[in-house]
């Protein structure tokens, strides 16, 4: 099979004299202890499967071919080329990071005089800086492209019966199996850009064929293998793939020989890395919540790997390492996560520097101002607020309530107040870095098979009184009956529910009609600055609060100012926009560089519409072109989450939301509204007496 990109892949080039020498380099020790460069991030990542095949282009392979070579004669060395891929990038980061501290330096300094050298020079800094950016990100790419060294252990397809058949304790049987009863492809047109006749394209398969494509070549590069990973609960269960896995390696290690071009040897250590992959990627949905499938992987592993194999020792320390960073504790010490770490620091940085960067030059486009009318109100009275505690629930100490240094006496005293005191971007910013507090534990699967949760087309997924351990699971379960799944979503919607009635219960808990005009001015702003910063979640959150039925009907609305009201017409707009696309955030560049939070229940749907309809063909093969652009979909979450917002936390604004948000979390908003007056549309009293004489002297003229 070839790579569905236009540019030369794995499956030509790497057939001849390139593969051979990347196999005779690690085959002196196939079957030792990998490098710790090499064990270093096996996984393919999110961009692997949302972007697939073109993921890596031919300008990516053409790099990476020309590394680690002295002379044009020389062969390729897999050392050379990590060594000088790890300076060149180390080097360009540095330049990269010292020029936009300069070009900062000089936008302050500009700022400040006006003066026209500086002013000339930053047109041409920024563009240099672009440059740079753009240069770090393709070696960035290419230093993924180059860990994925797994594939010098893909089989070609015509093997791929015989992954199936290495698995089978019974060796009696000997009927005969070809790739046609596994897997049904079809043939794409021809490329533009080269001679080829057309390359195959996995449409549908089996169980046992979908699990054996994992060991074809080019599996990780084409983007399957992350598909896999996020999809195959459709079709099998955890327990089954991994002994699917297990009895692979286990028909092999024995008998694999020092050649490390045999099928036996490729098919050993194939299934440790894709073991190890899935580990990296789906450790904290999949193993973390059953212990008897992480007991049957350590008890294989320590009696039947270690003492043979070095992968043993490696993967029993990347399960420690993920479960001590599922647990919260103590910082992993081994090689794989300090390598892990250090990536990510230095990814974090340069994440954050490019969004400064971003945000330097669109300015203009996402910078909300307050207008003098709708500003920060300051010096109100501080005022004990009528709340209505009869029908509020009894505050409980949750996890949302961590880390708070505020009673929730000194909160509901408080009251509205420092919402109305605080400014709009302030509010938007610790909301957002709240919101990214939920939305980082959550995983991509936990999009998947939302119907059986009870997820619906409505505001509230979940109903008040049913607990996310009480859902039934009996309603349109996609998953396969024996396969467990983490109920995270639930909780995703669950405190998006419970902002939505904070912010509807502070607007109704509001003793004036004057306070109700101020909060939901200023609730408006907050969401206009979230969705302008790219925070969906809480600005689509704030909408549903606004859009309570109670809420709209207050008197407030119709003396709110009118460029203030036209913000509740943009909120529409921009729900209509994510409802629009399952892929709308995904467009352009902007989601590299920008951070993005997106709204958990419109994500769910775009799902649920794409898990619509059958999963099979007649002929009972599970439809793979379904499952792939699933998997696409639900690959933008680790997208996001690469890229964190970098605001400031303010732990006391932060502290006392908490609190509010868990006050009000279940109140009944109609109860709170009953007991304010400013609820209520007032009639004066000469009018009102003036009505009731006039029908009663209707009513006395019909009896005359």
């Amino acid at each position: 099979l070839q790579s569905n990109g236009c540019g030369p892949g794995f499956a030509e080039e790497k057939t001849n004299s390139e593969e051979q020498t990347m196999i005779k380099t690690a085959g002196n020790s196939h079957l030792a202890s990998p490098n710790l460069p090499d064990f270093c991030g096996c996984s393919p990542g999110w961009s692997s499967a949302f972007y697939g095949a073109e993921c890596f282009d031919s300008e990516v392979h053409s790099y990476l071919k020309n590394l680690g070579k002295q002379k044009s004669s020389e062969s390729q060395n897999i050392d050379a080329k990590k060594v000088e891929l790890e300076q060149l990038l180390m080097m360009e980061t540095k330049n990269y990071r010292k020029t936009i501290k300069f070009y900062q330096k000089l936008l302050q300094k500009e700022r400040r005089s006006k003066g026209p050298v500086t002013k000339s020079m930053l047109p041409k800094l920024r563009g240099q800086l672009q440059e740079m950016k753009s240069k770090v990100q393709f070696l960035e790419l290419v230093k993924k492209y180059q860990m994925m060294y797994a594939e010098q252990w893909g089989v070609e397809s015509y093997v791929l019966p015989t992954v199936i058949r290495n698995g089978k304790a019974d060796t009696t049987d000997k009927a005969p199996m070809d790739e046609s009863s596994l897997l049904l492809y079809y043939n794409t047109e021809k490329h533009q850009c080269n001679n080829q006749n057309g390359v195959r394209v996995l449409q549908a398969g089996t169980p046992l064929g979908l699990m054996a494509y994992l060991y074809s070549r080019n599996a990780f590069l084409e983007g399957y293998v992350q598909q896999f990973l996020y999809t195959f609960r459709y079709f099998c269960t955890q327990e089954e793939f991994l002994q699917f896995l297990l009895d692979r390696i286990s028909s092999t290690l024995s008998s694999a020989s020092l050649d490390p071009s045999t099928s036996l040897t490729k098919i050993c250590n194939r299934s440790f890395y894709i073991l190890q992959a899935w580990i990296e990627d789906c450790y904290s949905i999949d193993f973390a919540t059953n212990t008897d499938l992480l007991g049957t992987l350590k008890e294989f592993i320590s009696s039947k790997v270690a003492s043979l194999n070095g992968y043993g020792e490696r993967l029993l320390s990347l399960l420690e390492d993920a479960s001590a960073r599922k647990s919260g504790g103590a910082d992993p010490c081994s090689g794989v996560d300090k390598c892990k770490e250090e990536s990510e620091e230095g990814r974090k940085t340069l994440h954050s520097l490019c969004k400064k960067l971003s945000e330097d030059v669109s300015r203009k486009n996402f910078y909300w101002k307050l207008s003098k009318g709708v500003g920060p109100i300051a010096q109100y009275q501080r005022e004990r607020l009528h709340t209505g505690s009869a029908v509020l629930p009894k505050p409980c100490c949750s996890s949302f309530t961590e880390e708070s240094s505020v009673s929730l006496a000194r909160v509901d005293e408080v009251g509205p107040v420092l919402l109305i005191e605080c400014s709009a971007q302030q509010l938007c910013w610790q909301l957002t870095l709240l919101q990214q507090e939920v939305f980082n534990k959550c995983h991509p699967v936990h999009f998947l098979n939302s119907r059986a949760l009870g997820v619906k087309d409505k505001c509230v997924a979940v109903p008040k009184a049913v607990s996310a351990e009480t859902v039934s699971l009996k309603v349109c379960n996609l998953f396969l009956s024996k396969c467990i799944q983490d109920q995270y979503l639930l909780k995703l919607l669950k405190n998006a529910d419970s902002i939505s009635t904070w912010v509807a219960a502070e607007i109704v808990t509001c003793h004036t009609t004057k306070r109700q005009v101020s909060l939901l001015s200023k609730f408006l702003l907050i969401a206009k600055c979230c969705y302008e910063q790219r925070n969906f979640a809480t600005a689509m959150q704030i909408l549903a609060g606004l859009e309570n039925l109670i809420v709209r009907q207050l008197p407030a609305w119709k003396i709110l100012p009118a460029k203030v009201a036209e913000i509740m017409e943009e909120l529409k707009a921009v729900e209509v926009f994510l409802k629009s696309d399952s892929l709308c955030l995904m467009e352009g560049d902007r989601f590299k560089t920008l951070p993005t939070i997106p709204s958990a229940h419109v994500l769910a749907m775009h799902v649920q519409q794409l898990e619509t309809g059958g999963f099979t063909m007649t002929n009972g093969a599970h439809k793979w072109t379904k499952l792939r652009n699933i998997a696409k979909v639900v690959s933008q979450v680790h997208a996001f989450q690469e890229n964190p917002y970098t605001y400031a936390p303010d732990f006391k604004l932060q502290s006392y939301l908490r609190q509010r948000i868990t006050r009000f979390k279940d109140a009944d908003i109609s109860a709170l509204a009953a007991d304010n007056c400013a609820n209520f549309h007032q009639i004066p009293a000469e009018k009102h007496s003036r009505k009731i004489q006039d029908t009663l002297r209707r009513m006395k003229a019909t009896f005359q």
